[in-house]
């Protein structure tokens, strides 16, 4: 098997100072406790969203994760697994999971930064976006697979189905 070896690379800045920077110039509320970690608050349509950014150091990772303030109950958890995967079938960036420990459902991304890379403020900004669109996309049928009981098909319908003009 060949190794592959990856050449440690200083970096100029720590990543994350990248995105604090960037939620400072645009007034985005937001909390840095640790080095390696930042949550930014979003206010959406259906939720607030506490988005959270992550440096993972071991594969230079800009990870980024926003869970929904949702608990799946047991019952309801193989069919939230069924719709997790259908909705993931829709997605061309990122994907959702459901959160074993704590039995939520979470939106995930990562950028990869290998070889020293920094992330420009437009593609800290683009994940941001993206795990909310997501987020904002999909909440509803989720709560619909929990709350009314409906099957993972109906509710992705049920949110998929787009309206055109005005009543």
């Amino acid at each position: 098997m060949t190794q592959l070896h990856i050449e440690d690379h200083d970096r100029h800045e720590h990543p994350l100072d990248i995105v604090e920077r960037l939620a400072s110039l645009r007034d985005w509320i937001f909390d840095r406790a640790e080095t390696d970690e930042m949550s930014v608050s979003v206010a959406g349509r259906w939720a607030d969203y506490h988005v959270a950014f992550t440096w993972i150091e071991d594969v230079e990772a800009l990870h980024v994760a926003s869970a929904f303030d949702l608990k799946v109950p047991e019952r309801r958890r193989t069919e939230i697994l069924k719709l997790v995967s259908l909705v993931n079938e829709q997605l061309w960036v990122g994907h959702f999971d459901l959160w074993s420990t704590d039995s939520v459902v979470m939106f995930r991304h990562s950028l990869l930064l290998t070889g020293g890379s920094a992330p420009t403020q437009n593609q800290c900004t683009m994940m941001l976006k993206s795990a909310v669109d997501a987020c904002e996309r999909y909440y509803q049928a989720f709560q619909f697979v929990i709350w009314a009981g409906k099957s993972a098909r109906e509710s992705l319908d049920a949110v998929l189905f787009e309206t055109e003009g005005e009543a």
